[in-house]
């Protein structure tokens, strides 16, 4: 029994060091944490449009910021977009703002819109922001911090939980 535990232990140990791993060498086509957007290669967007007709900054406007990138056909985006709206409904100190890309129409981005009953910003990406964000798989995300410097970046399903730690 106890030589049984010890193999599983390893095992899960070994998943782990794998996992975690893979998601380093995913993330580190990401921009670095530390960059100020507004300075570096000139990634102040102020008026980006909006699902509903009207423009989003993706600069921070005071507070942490998480900008999340996602695609309507991704089934991870799928199963972790309701994470961040939960952390965004729950936390006033903490901005969101979803950023679509790679979509058809935005009859398509409403649709998913509409699916996960999301109540922040719904940005309407282009090549331009996926390049500049250095975005190569969905989901990514960044946290900002009030001060507009990347302080977190993840790739890949996260929990609330993780959202939130994250944007500490």
């Amino acid at each position: 029994m106890l030589v049984t535990l010890r193999r599983l232990g390893i095992q899960v140990l070994l998943f782990v060091i794998v996992f975690q791993g893979m998601s380093f060498l995913r993330e580190t086509s990401m921009l670095s944490t530390d960059v100020e957007l507004n300075v570096s290669e000139n990634l102040s967007f102020t008026d980006v449009p909006t699902l509903m007709g009207e423009t989003v900054s993706l600069n921070s406007q005071g507070k942490t910021t998480i900008i999340y990138f996602f695609a309507p056909w991704c089934q991870i985006c799928h199963m972790s977009i309701g994470n961040l709206q939960s952390l965004y409904e729950k936390n006033d100190d903490i901005d969101v703002i979803a950023v679509v890309l790679d979509y058809v129409d935005t009859d398509e981005v409403m649709g998913f819109t509409k699916q996960h009953t999301l109540t922040f910003p719904i940005a309407l990406g282009n090549e331009k922001i996926k390049h500049a964000f250095s975005i190569s798989g969905f989901p990514s995300y960044y946290v900002i911090n009030k001060d507009n410097a990347i302080v977190g970046k993840s790739m890949g399903y996260s929990s609330e939980l993780g959202l939130y730690l994250r944007s500490l």
